[in-house]
């Protein structure tokens, strides 16, 4: 409702502009209502303009919950004094004390200081000048480019070493950190995006080409990888949730420890030494193949085991797996002869 195009914005900009201060609580619920005293009523539709003009007067300024119309203006707020409040000028201790104490956004503007704070529960957010978030939104996307490049680079050489049955600990573990770190990149800026709002449309399009992909195929790492006892499909899935939010949960450090990102799929204790062979279990590959459920694969995967033996079946023993007849069976074996055959060749060229 703050971003840069909304009305609001337009609005506290104006009192900026004009080196006035103002308090605005966007709701005008009867709890809101309760705490108010003094001032007039106006229910008159909210305009820009008319919310810099009410901001002349020293008390605050209540808006619909939609920001649609002004209800009230010039009114004293009255929270209670025993609500906890870490600021110091009247106006700031009054804006979080309201915000602590009744679930609305309040906003206060500054005129000394210059700048625009939101209030709401125990939060506050200060707004950040256009140029500022531009500069920081294009500054993240420039390191976004590059560690994409990074995940691609280990995705693709991944692809290589599982044809291969030649991968690593550490070649699983790396894929998981460049793609988590893109992600977690991906989602600093989309928090530049909201401030930005109408103004963020290109940023919005560079970073969904950027970060197309990376999520699912992170899901995919550790469904292949995950060491899960259990044969129950339900069972599995949510294992790998829970890894992906541990590793979500995994502070820099600890990301960029490859030991910690290995215990997430709890491998055993003898293969922790980065240099271990592990197998993948085929998902990512056979997700790769047009035309394929996830019950066939899930299937495929459960009779197989692994994607070296699903590589060496043959087709009769394809055609056995529920769901698989002769035009799947052939499907999954000149896929993924295909598959490997692009990837060697990706490597080697």
């Amino acid at each position: 409702m703050v971003a840069p195009g909304r009305p609001l914005r337009e609005g506290l900009d104006r009192i900026l502009q004009a080196k006035r201060g103002g308090l605005v609580v966007v709701g005008d619920q009867p709890e809101v209502l309760s705490i108010c005293t003094g001032g007039f009523l106006l229910d008159a539709e909210f305009s820009p303009q008319r919310l810099s003009e009410l901001a002349k007067m020293d008390g605050a300024i209540i808006l619909a919950g939609d920001a649609s119309r002004i209800a009230r203006a010039n009114v004293q707020l009255m929270p209670k004094s025993s609500v906890a409040t870490t600021e110091t000028g009247t106006r700031h201790r009054t804006a979080e004390r309201v915000a602590r104490s009744i679930n609305v956004p309040v906003v206060s503007v500054s005129s000394a200081m210059s700048l625009i704070a939101i209030y709401r529960h125990d939060q506050k957010h200060t707004l950040q000048p256009i140029s500022w978030l531009r500069d920081r939104a294009d500054q993240a996307l420039t390191t976004l480019q590059r560690f994409r490049s990074r995940y691609d680079v280990a995705l693709s050489g991944l692809s290589t070493l599982e044809v291969e049955d030649t991968v690593s600990v550490g070649d699983v573990t790396g894929v998981l950190q460049s793609a988590e770190t893109v992600v977690r990149i991906a989602r600093e800026v989309t928090g530049y995006l909201v401030e930005l709002g109408d103004d963020g449309r290109l940023v919005r399009l560079q970073l969904a080409e950027l970060v197309d992909g990376v999520e699912p195929s992170l899901r995919l790492v550790v469904r292949d990888y995950l060491r899960h006892p259990s044969s129950d499909p339900r069972d599995r899935e949510a294992a790998v949730e829970r890894a992906v939010a541990r590793l979500a949960n995994l502070t820099s450090d600890e990301l960029r420890n490859v030991h910690k990102v290995a215990d997430l799929l709890f491998l055993p204790a003898a293969l922790t030494d980065t240099h271990s062979g592990v197998e993948p279990r085929g998902y990512r590959l056979l997700y790769r193949l047009p035309r394929f459920s996830d019950v066939i694969i899930e299937r495929i995967v459960d009779r197989f085991v692994n994607l070296q033996q699903i590589m060496g079946a043959s087709l009769p023993e394809l055609e056995k797996v529920e769901g698989v007849g002769i035009a799947k069976a052939r499907s999954v074996k000149d896929g993924l002869t295909r598959l490997a055959e692009t990837s060697i060749f990706e490597r080697y060229q």
